[in-house]
């Protein structure tokens, strides 16, 4: 069985050797770029499974190259970490929300790195095993990233699609806010409980089309789940 790859980018030789060693250790393949430039051709080639990403870098910096990533119809799907000194709660919501999958702030534990990549991995595999999903007439298709109402192609956010895909892949359950962020931001990504209700508000605006908005509800006392069968008592 081939080694999955882990693309790391990152400026600081010392954190890219270790993130080779404990990587290697750990069994996956790793290749290493200082900046975006060397990163993009890579990219191109062979697309990793994984990217680790710093935020501060020369040049185009982590949150440009990522936000760019996110609009490459051939690479959007690459799952991304970002490690950065910044540990303000504005700043993983910067990095979340254009796209980044999970978020460490430095310096890490190159053990809980590794745990964390892993975990990203095991999540993005058991998403793929169904490319399209449907509930009523909205269909997520995972392969492509685009979520479609009837013939509308619904325009989402990153954050409002992973909270999409979270929902469509967990029908009919009710979760808690801390529950949800673990699932869509991240665990130890530690972010207010009312940055769910922000973007479960955007994500019902963004699927605002013959009552669609009404699948994500609201349980009073308890969260959010995502059913097509309408309860009024909630």
């Amino acid at each position: 069985m081939a080694k999955q790859s882990i693309l790391v980018i990152d400026d600081e030789p010392a954190i890219r050797d270790m993130l080779q060693i404990a990587l290697d250790a750990a069994g996956f393949k790793v290749v290493l770029a200082e900046d975006a430039k060397q990163a993009y051709p890579i990219i191109i080639d062979t697309p990793p499974d994984l990217i680790l990403l710093d935020w501060m870098m020369p040049g185009t910096s982590g949150i440009e190259f990522l936000r760019k990533l996110r609009r490459d119809e051939l690479n959007i799907n690459i799952p991304v970490i970002m490690l950065t000194a910044k540990v303000e709660e504005a700043s993983k919501i910067s990095g979340l929300d254009s796209g980044a999958d999970d978020y460490i702030a430095k310096p890490f534990s190159p053990r809980e790195l590794v745990s964390r990549v892993k975990a990203i991995l095991r999540r993005t595999s058991e998403e793929s095993i169904k490319e399209v999903i449907f509930a009523g007439a909205l269909k997520l298709d995972q392969l492509n990233r685009r979520v479609n109402i009837g013939d509308t192609l619904s325009s989402l956010g990153p954050t409002e699609y992973k909270l999409l895909q979270f929902f469509l892949t967990h029908q009919d359950r009710v979760y808690t806010r801390d529950q949800i962020l673990d699932n869509v931001w991240g665990r130890n990504v530690y972010l207010d409980e009312r940055t769910v209700d922000v973007h479960i508000r955007r994500l019902r605006k963004a699927i605002s089309i013959a009552g669609h908005e009404n699948y994500v509800q609201t349980v009073r006392g308890a969260g959010y789940r995502f059913s097509i069968q309408l309860d009024k008592s909630t």
